[in-house]
Formats: structure tokens, C-alpha cells, sequence
């Protein structure tokens, strides 16, 4: 023992002042109070927590706690706690009332009064079990926790994994935990193939992956556009010094016959088969473009079905564009093209310009001018569900193409609205057919269980774990979901509620505890069609609030939606992009999309998911031991 240094049964408890006291007694009060005040408001939840599954009942109860808790500004009361060094309640989504409890009786302690008694309702779980709950929901709905960290890696199928085992393969070599198949595009034929091609690689690697199928759900897009200007923008590869590095494609095939199949890269012109039957390998074609412009096209290759041409120019050609083939042996040759593939079409829109969103399934159309500029006709577009145009109201917002042109609605009529355009490119955006239109602020009666996704289940029942609902906006949505499966012998389904709209979002609560009937429940922070709904700038908030509802509820999140989309699309990051895989980390699953470098964007997010499992859980911050700590020394 050190001189001068007590022993420990020496040293005696500071006495409280009365100020401390007085404070703490204070505080004691108002935090019986607001136990009091959460038990009352949860006692009377919309339907008998007997109902739900035996396995979410007690998630069910924290989920109202932490509801009631939410319903007050209680940021006052945080401070305070921070003061005497307890807990602010800031991370107690998982366990309210055992966080709750703990506080109340260590200030009855101290302030050496008996515990206050409880309002009547005493907890069903500790601390300890909110994560363990969460944990445990996560690994049925997800599969097995991966080694070396707790999120989970979903990876959406692209067309070609059907036909080549090895993408599936490399993909779960990389890293991939859960794969996701889009019910909008393809078909059961090549979804079969899809998983079939996962199983042989599953046995493969002694590795687990379970198998989502999303809905379609009712996406509201627009219908089709007049065809565009007849001609073809013809032109080859370029690199970043204008250098041609890859010659432009073209098949010249006889005038009224079918095209092979072709590549994105390449393009079929329509012309006579006389001139076609002249041709041989190494011909140079002259021709005069639209622009009258001087050009040579190069044949590579002839076949019983055409020829293929390669041209080291841009040139735009037409229907009527000249042809000719001179050789000092030959005698001249001419010809015209004879037809040319239809070109997409186009609504150019600016600001202040009018839309009519039709419920017809016309082809839209630009707007028409007089010859003094003075307008005609307004631009006009149909969507795929006409149902919706009668249901919107004026004053109402409606985006499209994920929120690059956005309006008001001016007027509505029977079959038509109009809407004014407020936010567009100052040089016009261009509006294609098949872009998504959203309707944030309009009460839709559509349905969220489409007939083509009822057509479906069948399928995804047989073959999948979990089904993910599109577009769902009430409990009501949930509940006939339910019922579907229950007629597919679909019960056995982890089922995933995808949040995309206001109205998801907003009735969030009671989808939960309507799902919760169900033994394995997610939920997927969809942010596209969300931050159109909501608005980009209010999107962090609204994911904020997901997370934390969700994890109240031990429900696993699923982050969704362009993480890496850069790096999967073009091989590289951004910085932002990086910034939100690394934010990723605080749910339970993270869905990378397709793309030509979706490999390297698996390896990228694993790695990243690794290291921030040492740094952070869900959104408690882990203290380990840093380098730049010793630095100091």
C-alpha cells in the first residue's frame, strides 16, 4: 500500500447536496411518468398481439413502446440524462422499456428510495434480448450469418445468368449471400435456370444463398411515343482523343426481309437484293449521308442472309440514302437505302411547357406549333395504368423518369390531366416511353397485389425462400399478400414489404404488425422511387426512421437501391457512393444491382462491410483498439 493512499472500505460515498437531490428526484419523476405514459398508450393495440406469430409477439410490444415513445420530443429529458451520465435513450429501439426500467432504478438507488412501482405492465424482455431477437429474425429471413460479418450481400440476377453457370458461380464465390430475382423482367423458364445454376454452385462450395423473387408490382409508367425522326445516327467508337478504335457495324440485308439477331452495337438497313447480290468481301460503298456528307463503308462479310459493313465515319442516314459501288473493273453500281430501323421517340420538355397525361393508349406526341411558333397541341403521354388519371387531384405533385421532370397537376378531367412542368433540364429533358411517373401526394385505389404477381406466386412458392412485395402502401396490401400465398401453399415464405412510396412509408407500423403473422418478415428500404416520393432532400431522414422502427420491431432492413452503381456500371466508385456502402452497414442486408463490374462491386462492399463490423453496430459506435491512437506515444 502507498503512503497516504486509503483503503478501499476507507473511502466513503460524496453525500448528495440538496440541489443534487432535488434534481435527481425531478428527473426520477418525469421518467416514471413517461413509462407510465407508454404503457397506457400501448395497451391498446389495432388487433390482439394472440394473432401475430409466437416468434414477433414480443417484438410487437417493443414496436409500441418505442411508437409511444416517438410520439414525444423528449430531447429535454435526453440532455438532462446525459448530465448525470446515464443513457439518453438514443439506442434504446430494441429494449424501451427494460432501458427505461434500468435508469428508474438506478436513480431510486441513488437517491436511496425503494423502486418505483411499475404501472402495471412489467417488460418481457432484457436488454440482451432486443438484438438477440433482431439477430435471430435476420438469420431466418436472410440465411446464416457470413463469416467475418453480420450484413448480408444481395445481388439482383442479370438475363445472361441463366445461360452461364459461371456468373452465379464467381458471384458466390465473391461474397453473395441472397439472390434477388425481378419478377418484372424474364421469364419462369429462365428464373428456373437462374436458380438451378445457383443449387450446382451452392453443392459446389458447401456455401448458403437464399433465393428472393420480387413482384412487380404496380409501377405506373409511361405508354408508348410516336416513332422519332427516320434516321440513324450512325458513328464508331471513339476514345478520349476523338481516335476512331472501333469501326461502326452495319448489316445491309434485302429490302423486306427479317433481320438475324444482332448486337447493341451494330445496325440493319434495308436494302434492294440485286445490289446486295453484287457485293463481295473487301467492296468499298460510297455514299452522300443526310448531311451531304462524303462517306465509305467497307464490307467485311457476306452470307446467305446479307452482308456486313464498317464504316471509321459518323454519317446519318435515311430512307433514300444513295449508294454506289464503282470498280475500275466493274461497270457503276447504285443503289438507295430502302429502309431503316425505327427510332425511339422523344417528348422534349422544359420548364413551363404542359404535359396531358392521357388514360388512352394512343401513342404520345410532342407538342405542335403554328408556323409563328404560337402553340397548337400540348405535348401529350399516356401511362400504364389508366385507372390512376381519374384519381389524382390539381395541386398534386407527379414526377417522372425518377424525378429528372416533375410538375404540378393543373386540371384533371375523365380521362386526361394536365400538368404543368416545374423541374426540367434549362436546354429541355427529354421524357422517353416505359419511364416511371410517381404520384407522391395523390390517395391511389390500386392495388399493390397486381394479377400478373398472383400469376407468379405459384412459381416463387415452389421455388424461392422469400417473395418481396412492390409498392405496398397499407396493411390492407399486406393481408392479401397472406392470403395469396396461403392459397399457393406459400406459408412457408419469409416475406420482404419494399418501401417506395409516402404512403409505405407512412403506414409503416401497422404493415408491420399486420406481417408479423408471419414467422419471417424484412423490410427493403427501396430509395429510388422513395426519394422521388418523398423528396431527395428529406431521404436520409425518412431511411433514418426505417431503420429505427424496424429495429424496435426486430425486423432485418434491406439497403437497396444504386449502392455502388457506379463502380457495378462503369468499374469505378464514386466517393459519395463509397460513403453510403460504408452508411450500409447499419442494416442487415445490402442489394448490390446488376451491372458488367457487379463482381468487383461484391468484393469492393465485402470488404467494406468487414471492416466497419470492427468500428460499429446497427448505429452504436465499437471503441477498438487504433493505430493512430499510438501515434501519440
Amino acid at each position: 500500500m502507498q503512503q497516504g493512499r486509503p483503503e478501499m472500505d476507507e473511502i466513503t460515498p460524496r453525500a448528495l447536496t440538496a440541489s443534487e437531490i432535488e434534481y435527481m428526484g425531478e428527473l426520477l419523476e418525469d421518467l416514471t411518468n413517461l413509462r407510465d405514459s407508454l404503457c397506457s398508450i400501448a395497451a391498446h393495440p389495432p388487433f390482439s398481439l394472440n394473432e401475430l406469430d409466437s416468434g414477433y409477439r414480443i417484438s410487437a410490444e417493443n414496436l409500441l413502446h418505442y411508437l409511444a415513445l416517438r410520439r414525444q420530443d423528449i430531447r429535454l429529458l435526453q440532455q438532462r440524462l446525459v448530465t448525470l451520465g446515464f443513457s439518453s435513450l438514443g439506442r434504446s429501439e430494441s429494449c424501451v422499456l427494460p432501458t427505461l426500467d434500468i435508469i428508474i432504478r438506478t436513480l431510486s438507488l441513488l437517491l436511496g428510495q425503494p423502486p418505483k412501482a411499475d404501472c402495471g405492465e412489467t417488460s418481457t424482455i432484457t436488454i440482451q434480448d432486443g438484438p438477440l431477437l433482431l439477430l435471430q429474425h435476420s438469420k431466418e429471413l436472410l440465411g446464416a450469418t457470413p463469416e467475418a460479418r453480420n450484413v448480408r450481400i444481395m445481388v439482383t440476377m442479370p438475363t445472361e445468368s441463366a445461360q452461364d453457370p459461371s456468373i452465379i458461380r464467381d458471384l458466390l464465390k465473391a461474397g453473395m449471400n441472397c439472390m434477388r430475382i425481378n419478377c418484372a423482367h424474364d421469364d419462369p423458364e429462365t428464373w428456373l435456370e437462374m436458380i438451378n445454376n445457383l443449387q450446382t454452385a451452392k453443392e459446389e462450395f458447401g456455401q448458403s444463398c437464399q433465393v428472393f423473387m420480387d413482384l412487380g408490382g404496380p409501377k405506373i409508367r409511361t405508354g408508348e411515343i410516336e416513332p422519332g425522326p427516320h434516321v440513324v445516327h450512325v458513328h464508331p467508337k471513339r476514345n478520349e482523343y476523338g481516335i476512331t478504335v472501333f469501326p461502326a457495324r452495319i448489316l445491309l440485308v434485302p429490302e423486306g426481309s427479317s433481320a438475324p439477331e444482332i448486337s447493341d452495337n451494330q445496325t440493319v438497313f434495308g436494302v434492294p437484293k440485286s445490289f446486295l447480290q453484287k457485293l463481295k468481301r473487301f467492296d468499298e460503298i460510297r455514299l452522300l449521308d443526310a448531311r451531304h456528307k462524303s462517306r465509305k463503308w467497307t464490307v467485311v462479310e457476306v452470307s446467305d442472309f446479307g452482308c456486313r459493313v464498317e464504316s471509321i465515319k459518323t454519317c446519318y442516314v435515311v430512307p433514300g440514302t444513295p449508294l454506289q459501288l464503282k470498280e475500275k473493273q466493274r461497270p457503276k453500281i447504285t443503289a438507295k437505302i430502302t429502309s431503316v430501323p425505327k427510332q425511339p421517340g422523344f417528348i422534349v420538355l422544359r420548364q413551363g411547357d404542359c404535359l396531358v397525361v392521357t388514360a388512352d393508349s394512343n401513342a404520345g406526341h410532342s407538342k405542335h406549333l403554328d408556323t409563328q411558333g404560337n402553340l397548337v397541341t400540348p405535348a401529350t403521354i399516356s401511362c400504364t395504368m389508366p385507372e390512376v388519371v381519374s384519381q389524382v387531384h390539381p395541386g398534386e405533385s407527379v414526377w417522372f423518369d425518377d424525378g429528372k421532370i416533375g410538375g404540378v397537376i393543373e386540371k384533371v378531367e375523365t380521362d386526361r390531366f394536365w400538368v404543368k412542368i416545374q423541374h426540367a433540364r434549362p436546354e429541355g429533358s427529354k421524357l422517353r416511353a416505359g419511364k416511371g411517373m410517381n404520384l407522391p401526394d395523390s390517395q391511389l385505389n390500386v392495388s399493390s397485389l397486381t394479377p400478373t404477381d398472383i400469376s407468379h406466386l405459384t412459381f416463387i412458392a415452389k421455388h424461392a425462400d422469400a417473395v418481396q412485395m412492390s409498392f405496398v402502401n397499407s396493411a390492407h396490401d399486406v393481408t392479401l399478400l397472406d392470403e395469396a400465398l396461403s392459397r399457393v401453399k406459400g406459408d412457408h415464405l419469409g416475406i420482404v414489404l419494399k418501401i417506395e412510396t409516402r404512403r409505405g412509408f407512412e403506414n409503416l407500423p401497422s404493415m408491420l404488425l399486420t406481417a408479423m403473422r408471419r414467422p419471417k418478415v424484412g423490410v427493403m428500404i427501396a430509395r429510388g422511387d422513395l426519394a422521388v416520393e418523398c423528396g431527395y432532400e428529406r431521404l436520409a431522414e425518412v431511411q433514418e426512421e426505417i431503420l429505427s422502427v424496424c429495429e424496435a420491431a426486430h425486423v432485418p432492413v434491406i439497403w437497396a437501391t444504386q449502392v455502388l452503381e457506379n463502380l457495378a456500371q462503369k468499374g469505378m466508385p464514386s466517393r459519395a457512393e463509397i460513403s453510403d456502402a460504408v452508411m450500409a452497414h447499419r442494416a442487415e442486408c445490402v442489394m448490390l444491382n446488376k451491372g458488367p463490374h457487379v463482381i468487383e462491386a461484391l468484393g469492393v462492399l465485402d470488404s467494406i462491410l468487414k471492416r466497419m463490423e470492427q468500428h460499429q453496430t446497427k448505429k452504436r459506435a465499437l471503441l477498438r483498439a487504433l493505430r493512430l491512437a499510438q501515434n501519440g506515444r
